[in-house]
């Protein structure tokens, strides 16, 4: 009996351990840089903060200077057209090279994806939109191309549905690893 009750509290010790040990090797892999200005906006957006940092780390793996070829500028990965009508909405100065400042694209970034969550009324299309453009996601509903579910087998760009893909499973791991952050 004295064996089986060594054996139950080295067994209680590891668990101890590894409910310790898992959620910062977690948060080691899914950072959370920028989280004040995160957690600001998106709170001004009505936004979950966690979902505007899965959209920050699919988008640039917050690196501030990051620039695709299309165009899309900073952290969240904002056009240049896009931005400077979110900065015209929000009373801004549009500067296209402040969109490499992480305060101002967030800022930009959230106000915009929450236009997208209001217009579309569901978070799935509203990422799809995000990615792929409002317009594209329009006419993809309009005509029945993808009925913006989370099946998004239908949606036609393959970059935007692994986008939607990624920003959905980091979404979960963010939630699992911050859940005092909301």
């Amino acid at each position: 009996m004295r064996k089986k009750g060594r054996c139950f509290l080295w067994l209680l010790l590891l668990l101890a351990l590894l409910t310790w040990l898992l959620p910062r090797a977690g948060r080691l892999l899914y950072p959370l840089p920028y989280k004040d200005p995160i957690v600001t906006y998106a709170r001004q957006e009505r936004l979950d903060p966690l979902l505007v940092a899965a959209i920050t780390r699919v988008e640039s793996k917050f690196y501030p200077r990051a620039m695709s070829e299309q165009g899309a500028r900073g952290l969240m990965q904002l056009m240049p057209d896009t931005a400077r009508l979110a900065a015209g909405r929000l009373g801004l100065l549009y500067n296209e090279d402040s969109l490499f400042s992480p305060e101002y694209n967030l800022r930009l970034g959230t106000w915009y994806l929450a236009q997208l969550v209001q217009e579309f009324g569901d978070l799935i299309p509203a990422l799809a939109a995000y990615n792929g453009g409002r317009g594209n996601v329009h006419n993809w509903l309009e005509q029945g191309i993808w009925d913006g579910s989370s099946s998004l087998s239908q949606v036609p760009y393959p970059e935007t549905r692994e986008f939607v893909r990624q920003v959905l499973k980091n979404y979960r791991v963010y939630r699992v690893l911050y859940p005092g952050v909301r």
